[in-house]
């Protein structure tokens, strides 16, 4: 069988902060890849950092924006001083404005929109350029969502980003395939994280339940096969890939 070992490699994850960043960081770092965590507050990486640490794993907490191209050229500039040549991107970063369209602000479009599609459209296109200057090749992993493959009341912009980075995933596959640079969508459904919490917690959980046929939120070690798929020499000929992760609600 492929191995699903990560030793001697470095990956990049954007928001790494919480949520499923905070989980895929632990989940490559316990697969042996040396991390460097992005996002805009140091307190949450550096507390995270350390916690790799704690089982031996190699992390550095580094800030960035991911709106900003030169805060993203430096970012990768860092990850590469710090860390060596970096194998692995997890495009996480990401917000989402919940209300109804009719509702929601310019502002409100424009923040999601640019953080989830521009932030992951600059992280992709630096890292890419990183990996062909030094000719080794590397996986991209776009964390996309089921929301990009289904719709949903309440989340236009968040919606629309997601789909759009999907396609965004399959342009950049077909491209960069000659650099042996892979490039796939990583789709989870409804998890439990503070993004998601209000939701899935709140009267509207009950009637989630039902539309998923598996009759369960996601746990997120759910998502830890699937990610070191794409990350790993486990998933070599896969590029352009969707993997959908959620229980089969998109049935």
């Amino acid at each position: 069988m492929t191995s699903f070992d990560l030793s001697g490699r470095t990956a990049v994850v954007t928001g790494a902060g919480s949520g499923l960043g905070r989980h895929f960081a632990l989940t490559l770092a316990k697969a042996g890849a040396r991390l460097a965590l992005g996002g805009r507050r140091l307190e949450p990486l550096t507390a995270l950092a350390d916690d790799i640490e704690a089982f031996d794993g190699r992390a550095v907490p580094m800030q960035v924006d991911v709106l900003d191209q030169r805060s993203v050229v430096g970012f990768v500039e860092e990850a590469e001083r710090e860390l060596g040549p970096i194998g692995i991107l997890v495009n996480n970063a990401g917000i989402v404005v919940s209300g109804p369209a009719l509702d929601q602000s310019e502002e409100d479009w424009d923040k999601v929109v640019d953080t989830n599609l521009k932030g992951a459209w600059l992280m992709a296109q630096e890292t890419a350029r990183h990996m062909v200057r030094l000719g080794h090749g590397g996986s991209i992993v776009n964390v996309a969502s089921v929301l990009g493959v289904m719709a949903e009341k309440g989340i236009p912009g968040y919606g629309a980003s997601k789909a759009a980075l999907i396609q965004l995933t399959r342009s950049l596959a077909a491209e960069l395939a000659r650099h042996k640079i892979r490039v796939n969508a990583l789709c989870p459904g409804y998890f439990l994280t503070a993004m998601t919490e209000n939701y899935l917690t709140g009267p509207e959980a009950e009637a989630l339940l039902t539309r998923i046929p598996q009759r369960r939120i996601g746990e997120l070690s759910d998502l830890e096969g699937p990610l070191l798929l794409l990350a790993s020499d486990a998933g070599a000929y896969m590029t352009g890939s969707v993997l959908v992760v959620d229980g089969g609600i998109s049935l």
